[in-house]
């Protein structure tokens, strides 16, 4: 199942599919509708946030899933603990994505506990992180992929594009594929992290976010 799921994703293109609450496409009916639209235009797999999400989006389609859980909105909040790592599998993920920085965790478990919880329902575990040195730690703890979702997430000032040099520097280092993600705004950019050596891209909001859409292009008139 490992080999072939990461060679379904080679080289293609995971979208996105996440609307926060209060959000008019907010809710597991308008995002199975998303995941829907992007499949037949090419998109390799899904990433859904939230278990009735990513149950409703493995009803409709049959990509891969790349499921987790957001849970408040600081520290570590992507699928903290190994009781929303399990529970996001059980609702159909094929790959569970889970915080993989170094800070400290709410139920105070290692991210090694998290994974081995993930393994025993036989799906894989990708570890969303900001930096090499976690990156290389997450492999060691047994992350199946890595993906460089919370780079400029953790602290400081949020940079306008996307890390590549990190996406280059962890392909170099990691054994395990690296995903490209976060801030990914354009075919271009997404191109580019191929390039830089990432196993697959993730984008997001660059495809199923209409009010970010929609803002880039009033900015752009307005700037004329």
């Amino acid at each position: 199942m490992k080999e072939n799921l990461l060679a379904a994703i080679r080289g293609g293109l995971v979208v996105s599919c996440q609307a926060a609450a209060g959000l008019p496409l907010h809710g597991p009916t308008f995002m199975a509708a998303m995941a829907r639209s992007v499949a037949p235009a090419g998109a390799v797999g899904i990433r859904a946030n939230g278990v009735a999400d990513v149950r409703a989006i493995r009803s409709v389609v049959t990509l891969p899933l790349i499921g987790l859980w957001k849970d408040g909105d600081t520290g570590v909040y992507i699928t903290p603990t190994a009781g929303h790592a399990r529970a996001v599998a059980e609702a159909g993920a094929d790959v569970v994505a889970v915080d993989g920085t170094l800070r400290p965790r709410p139920d105070g478990r290692g991210f090694a506990d998290t994974v081995a919880a993930v393994h025993e329902l036989g799906r894989l575990v990708m570890a969303d992180v900001a930096t090499v040195d976690e990156g290389l730690a997450a492999e060691q703890a047994g992350a199946d992929l890595v993906s460089t979702t919370l780079s400029g997430y953790t602290g400081g000032p949020v940079p306008t594009g996307p890390d590549l040099d990190l996406v280059a520097e962890l392909a170099k280092r990691l054994a395990v594929p690296l995903v490209a993600e976060g801030r990914i705004a354009s075919p271009e950019q997404a191109r580019r992290a191929l390039e830089a050596g990432a196993w697959s891209v993730v984008v997001g909001s660059a495809i199923t976010a209409p009010q970010t859409i929609t803002a880039r292009f009033v900015d752009a008139l307005a700037a004329r």
